[in-house]
């Protein structure tokens, strides 16, 4: 009964991501391209589980930094510096 007990507790624990793993997957996507599920897997330089980059895909995404559609991932979050140089080119209101 206890070995039972055990198993069910193993299967509720959810793995993070490391920050060394989230920071490669941003930098695989700043790249500009459009990418799908699979050749995202393919460009990043480490091998990632399936479930740890969907984790990190659904946080890069409720942070604002990547647009998920049905083509496929992009990377959308513009760094300060960027923001920077659009507004001194801007047009002031």
């Amino acid at each position: 009964m206890s070995h039972a007990i055990q198993v069910t507790k193993r299967e509720n624990i959810t793995h993070s991501p490391t920050l060394n793993t989230v920071l490669m997957v941003e930098e695989t996507l700043k790249s500009g391209e459009l990418f799908t599920l699979a050749e995202l897997k393919r460009k990043l330089p480490k091998q990632v589980m399936h479930q740890t980059l969907t984790r990190i895909l659904d946080y890069l995404q409720i942070s604002g930094k990547i647009i998920i559609g049905t083509k496929g991932i992009l990377w959308i979050y513009a760094e300060r510096k960027e923001l920077n140089d659009l507004i001194k080119r801007g047009t002031e209101l």
